[in-house]
């Protein structure tokens, strides 16, 4: 068996599409820095918890001014 490894995938449509390791871009074969995941990770995390900071923030002031106009 040569270093090359050929794969045969069936697609949906029954057609069988042949994929050679050679032809994996560089790109793909890259390993994974757990270090920039993580990064993005948290800085999904920061943005999801500003905007529950803002909505939260938003139905206080909503009560809060509800509050106000109907004891008047």
């Amino acid at each position: 068996m040569s270093s090359e490894q050929s794969i045969d995938v069936k697609s949906l449509h029954g057609q069988t599409v042949d994929i050679d390791e050679k032809n994996i871009p560089e790109k793909i074969k890259t390993k994974v820095n757990i270090n920039h995941l993580l990064a993005k990770l948290k800085e999904k995390q920061k943005l999801k918890n500003k905007e529950n900071l803002f909505f939260l923030t938003l139905i206080g002031s909503i009560v809060i001014t509800i509050g106000i106009i109907s004891s008047l």
